[in-house]
């Protein structure tokens, strides 16, 4: 496949310490190269499975608030115990009008909504990474093609997706969908393989369903060729990186700050 989900990018006030909380969370190690998103998304702070696996999250610096739920989530595996665990990392409880439902909703030390599944099917601490659909069949099909993955379910709840690598989280789409005031904070972000030509791989994108995103003329010139961002059939940011830029595993950069 020509492009393949590596990364999940966060925005984030302070970076470093919101890598710190989620390594602690995961269980994750940071990584060696924390510089792999260049123009406005500098400075990114790493992190990925000791395993290597095939997504890893960067924590990039924004200025900009949070005002609303996020459209992408995570889900983690865990129990009364592990919940019990994240709060005293520095997560906290969170009301979005769940009601009773059989997982814990939480929210990290920025106020980013994630759940504690007690069922989850994937594997790791990590078992889903999620994001809100409208139509989740052609979102499915559109993540699919752009991602590698493949869709292994589909109901009224939404469309799963999984690696063919296997062993880490799936890609679920689904309803609701939170309203879009701006940018999203957090987004998803594919790596070329290393052989592709990258404008051939952004115009297989573009005819698959996706649209370009408008980033300004000077900053589009500026970085053309080190990183592209365009939306998915629903509006979503989406960044395509070069096969140099996804989240590499190595020595620990991130410091001691706590929750």
């Amino acid at each position: 496949m020509p492009t393949k989900l590596t990364t999940v990018v966060i925005e984030a006030s302070d970076p470093l310490r919101l890598a710190h909380f989620w390594a602690q969370a995961l269980e994750w190690e940071p990584t060696a190269d924390n510089r792999i998103i260049d123009g406005p998304l500098a400075d990114g702070t790493g992190i990925r499975p000791r395993d290597a696996g095939d997504v890893g999250l960067v924590f990039v610096p924004s200025v900009r608030p949070k005002t609303g739920k996020n459209r992408v989530h995570l889900d983690l595996a865990g129990d009364a115990d592990e919940v019990r665990r994240l709060l005293a990392l520095g997560a906290t409880c969170l009301d979005i009008g769940q009601g009773a439902v059989p997982w814990e909703v939480l929210a990290d030390p920025e106020g980013n909504e994630f759940c504690v599944l007690p069922r989850a099917h994937g594997q790791g601490r990590l078992a889903q990474i999620c994001q809100d659909a409208a139509d989740p069949s052609r979102q499915g099909r559109f993540w699919a093609e752009a991602s590698g993955w493949s869709i292994v379910d589909e109901g009224d709840w939404g469309v799963s997706l999984t690696s063919a690598a296997g062993g880490g989280p799936t890609l679920v789409m689904g309803p609701p969908v939170a309203p879009q005031t701006g940018p999203n904070r957090i987004r998803l972000a594919l790596t070329a393989s290393g052989d592709g030509d990258p404008s051939t791989e952004v115009n297989r994108l573009l005819d698959a369903g996706a649209s370009p995103a408008d980033v300004g003329r000077e900053d589009a010139g500026r970085h053309q060729s080190r990183r592209q961002l365009l939306l998915d059939p629903e509006g979503n940011e989406f960044l395509l990186l070069g096969p140099s830029q996804a989240v590499q595993s190595g020595v620990s950069t991130v410091g001691p700050s706590g929750p």
